[in-house]
């Protein structure tokens, strides 16, 4: 199965938002599983990721990721780290050309970022509990701090959960709301009681509300099986392992 990466016309930098095909994993991991954090064997893992940065590029060692916490935590990448040596952060910025950013999602939202004139780009894994605790407007300002100016920056939000696919609780509401009321927006009933469905890039794409300008791909993980892993899906499948893809882009 070919390798498949889509792209967004906001980005110019070398980038995809790969999908889980073209790889070399096999069972629940088929085929393009780039995580380290299940049971897939670290020899696929590293030959998927090896596969993606080429395809952007970058030679192999080049693609950094991260050990991703749900957190707010940006790190300044000066020089590619070992493989599955990544610090503990949800995004990072880099001007080093040639150095690959890769952030691993199943359903969270994925976000690249770039200043192509000041010459800065960023990535973030943007789940709703980073997203609400400021993990975009953290990579921005972490961006800014290596030349790129606010107005410049331009940002595009890869295949995610989406709306109709997210029922989510009060716990995730309610920190939604607790932020900004008028967040309200982002939320229409779902089919139980005290259910909503959450309009997860629809949220990030307002939390970037201060840069130049802000792309959406519109793909769902959840309902998308034989393009892309999805957390909620292995769920309500009742368990099991699961793989992830990776989004990627490089100066």
């Amino acid at each position: 199965m070919t390798l498949e990466a889509l792209g967004s016309a906001t980005l110019s930098c070398p980038h995809g938002f790969f999908t889980r095909r073209g790889g070399v994993s096999v069972g629940p991991y088929a085929s393009l599983n780039c995580s380290l954090s299940g049971q897939d064997a670290p020899e696929a893992v590293r030959e998927n990721r090896a596969r993606a940065a080429r395809l952007l590029g970058a030679e192999p060692a080049n693609l950094v990721g991260l050990t991703q916490v749900h957190g707010i935590d940006v790190a300044t990448v000066d020089a590619p780290w070992s493989f599955s040596a990544g610090p503990r952060a949800d995004a990072m910025v880099t001007n080093r050309p040639g150095v690959a950013l890769g952030i691993i999602t199943a359903d969270c939202a994925p976000v690249l970022l770039e200043d192509r004139r000041a010459g800065v780009v960023g990535a973030v894994h943007a789940g709703w509990r980073g997203a609400v605790a400021g993990v975009l407007e953290a990579t921005v300002a972490a961006m800014i701090r290596l030349g790129a100016r606010p107005a410049s920056v331009v940002a595009a939000i890869g295949p995610c959960i989406r709306q109709p696919s997210y029922e989510v609780g009060p716990d995730l509401r309610d920190a939604v709301l607790a932020h900004e009321g008028g967040n309200s927006r982002f939320f229409v009933a779902g089919g139980h009681p005290d259910r909503w469905q959450f309009d997860l890039s629809g949220y990030c794409r307002m939390r970037l509300g201060g840069i130049g300008q802000v792309g959406v791909i519109d793909a769902d993980t959840l309902a998308d099986p034989e393009r892309f892993f999805s957390h909620r899906r292995r769920t309500l499948a009742g368990g099991g392992p699961i793989g992830h893809q990776i989004s990627a882009i490089m100066l």
